[in-house]
C-alpha cells in the first residue's frame, strides 16, 4: 500500500514539467531531479531486478549524452534535454523507439497548434496571460516538455511500474 502513491509519481511530475514550460518556457532542474531520484526508490519498489535498474540508468545515460550534444548544437532547450533524459530513465530501452516516435509525433502536432495560434492576428487585442502573448509571438521557441510529457504518458500504461504500482 505504501508503494502506491510512486505509481502517480512519474506520470504527475511529466504534467508540471508540461505546464511549467508551457507557462514560463524552462524546466526547473528540480523536476527532472525528482523524476530521477524517484526512479532510483520505485525500482526496488516495484521489485524491478537490479538489472533492469542499470538498464534503464544506461539508457538514461545514454539519452543525456545525445541530448548534451543536441543541446550544444542548439537543436533543443537544457531544459528539454534534461526532461527527456530523465523521463528515459523511467522508460528503458524496451520502449525507447515508441517513446521517442510519440514524443516526435507531439511535437509535430504541438509546432502546427502553435503555427495556427500564431497565424491569428486578432487574438493579440484579446486580453490573454502574458504566457499566451509569449507562446503568439512569431519566432518565440516551442514548450517542447508539453510533447516529451505526451509521448511519456502514452507509453506509461506499457511500462512495468504500471503494472508494479497498481495499474
Amino acid at each position: 500500500m505504501l508503494d502506491f502513491p510512486m505509481f502517480f509519481v512519474f506520470p504527475l511530475a511529466m504534467v508540471v514539467a508540461a505546464a511549467m514550460d508551457m507557462l514560463t518556457m524552462t524546466i526547473p532542474n528540480r523536476i527532472c531531479l525528482a523524476i530521477a531520484g524517484a526512479f532510483v526508490i520505485a525500482t526496488p519498489l516495484a521489485g524491478l531486478p537490479l538489472d533492469q535498474f542499470f538498464s534503464h540508468s544506461i539508457t538514461g545515460a545514454g539519452m543525456l549524452a545525445i541530448t548534451i550534444g543536441m543541446f550544444s548544437l542548439g537543436w533543443m532547450g537544457g531544459g528539454d534535454a534534461k526532461l527527456l533524459s530523465a523521463a528515459a530513465l523511467w522508460v528503458g530501452s524496451s520502449h525507447l523507439i515508441i517513446f521517442i516516435a510519440h514524443v516526435a509525433i507531439a511535437g509535430g502536432l504541438l509546432s502546427v497548434a502553435l503555427l495556427a495560434y500564431r497565424s491569428m492576428p486578432a487574438l493579440v487585442a484579446m486580453p490573454m496571460p502574458d504566457w499566451a502573448l509569449r507562446l503568439h509571438r512569431p519566432g518565440y521557441g516551442a514548450p517542447y516538455g508539453i510533447a516529451i510529457a505526451a509521448g511519456a504518458l502514452s507509453v506509461y500504461p506499457q511500462l512495468p511500474w504500471f503494472t508494479a504500482f497498481g495499474g
